[in-house]
């Protein structure tokens, strides 16, 4: 399955300090699906138009049925991350954000400040994650079985899971 993970950060892409978010997603994507993944990686400064460019090519040119972002989504002014991923999705799916937030906010109490979102474009599945490693390893894993689900419904194939957690509702 082809997979494209998307850093956020002005310094990350300015080579002030390594890209550690994207590879946690990469660990923990990996140990969640059985499926063999295809990665592609894009590190980028906190910049609106150019990421909305980034999800539009990842979605209809690279048809990455799966595309995850990390990183710009607090309320500083440089966040832009979930107006860019709003501006681009077909539908939006916020309970992604939802169960990330709740769950973040028992650990940490600022966890509300994050306007994470997700949503679909095309045969894609965008996600915005936290920025931290340790958040994403944290909240990745909580979402893991609805990716499953939305890409099935989406993208018209279920990818395999490690522990089959999740078992599709009935359908009519």
């Amino acid at each position: 399955m082809k997979v494209a993970r998307v850093t956020l950060s002005d310094r990350a892409a300015n080579g002030v300090y390594a890209d550690e978010s994207g590879p946690e997603i990469e660990r923990v994507t990996a140990a969640h699906f059985t499926e063999s993944l295809e990665w592609i990686r894009v590190v980028m400064a906190d910049e609106r138009v150019e990421l909305e460019a980034a999800l539009i090519r990842l979605a209809d040119v690279e048809q990455c049925p799966l595309i995850i972002t990390t990183g710009g989504t607090g309320p500083s002014a440089r966040d832009i991350t979930p107006e860019a991923t709003r501006a681009v999705l077909e539908k939006e799916l916020p309970g992604f954000g939802e169960i990330m937030r709740m769950h973040s906010y028992e650990k940490v109490k600022t966890a509300i400040l994050s306007r994470a979102t997700a949503g679909v474009r095309g045969r894609s599945l965008i996600i915005n994650l936290p920025g931290r490693p340790r958040a994403i390893g944290e909240c990745l894993p909580l979402i893991v079985p609805a990716i499953a689900e939305a890409i099935d419904h989406i993208a018209g194939f279920r990818p395999g899971l490690v522990n089959e957690v999740f078992k599709a509702p009935c359908r009519s």
